[in-house]
């Protein structure tokens, strides 16, 4: 279940980002949560939380036009990073170190932006250390998208929107179904396909035999989900 993909360049996040090694760097998933972003009415009354904010792209674009933003991360790497390119761009945002939602209290936020871990793994489970922990999202590739939805439900307040980004190797479809269960009109509403990066290419002969990828495909679908809270 997905959008067609839509025509018109990405903007590209800032260059001036710093991406240590272990820090997801933003790549074309991070430019279409952005332009997603972008078609959010966004100002100095909205809060931000930006879950799992890595090098801070996504909260950075929401505080440049004047949002109040939040951003948590479990990655201390993660968090410093972002406040240091928070201190570089001069942009005033709230980074924490945390767990998804449990930095934040209930009922806090009117958007939420992820980019979650989202890469089916032949581990059951996430890694807890290294640079994986930025794209591994356990067999099906749904461990940290199910609770990124699961969150949400929480953190927003009613009304409030949540955008994220994932693969289709980790079924949108799934993500609607778990949304709207939690109390949330949720669609694709953007996508694009992309060639193969290295992590997939990687793992490619894992993911056909797990039907995942068929066997002469070349690119990878990215989607955007938008979920309100009812």
């Amino acid at each position: 279940m997905t959008a067609p993909a839509r025509a018109g360049q990405l903007r590209r996040p800032s260059p001036r980002l710093l991406a240590p090694p272990g820090v997801y760097a933003p790549q074309y998933d991070t430019a279409l949560l952005i332009r997603a972003l972008s078609e959010e009415q966004v100002g100095e009354n909205t809060e931000v939380l930006d879950l799992g904010t890595g090098t801070g792209a996504l909260a950075l674009a929401a505080a440049r036009r004047g949002a109040r933003v939040t951003a948590v991360d479990l990655s201390w790497r993660a968090v410093w990073t972002a406040r240091l390119n928070a201190r570089i761009d001069r942009t005033p945002i709230t980074v924490r170190h945390g767990d998804l939602g449990s930095a934040v209290a209930p009922g806090s936020f009117d958007l939420i932006v992820s980019n979650p871990p989202y890469v089916p793994a032949p581990s059951r489970l996430p890694p807890r250390h290294g640079a994986a922990q930025a794209w591994d999202g356990g067999l099906d590739g749904r461990i940290v998208v199910d609770r990124v939805c699961d969150a949400a439900a929480r953190a927003l307040r009613p009304g409030g929107t949540l955008l994220m980004v994932h693969s289709g190797l980790c079924d949108a479809s799934a993500s609607l179904v778990r949304l709207a269960d939690r109390g949330m009109g949720a669609a694709v509403t953007d996508g694009i396909s992309v060639p193969f990066g290295p992590v997939i290419r990687a793992r490619r002969a894992w993911l056909c035999a797990r039907g995942l990828l068929d066997d002469d495909a070349t690119h990878e679908e990215l989607v955007v989900i938008r979920a309100e809270l009812l």
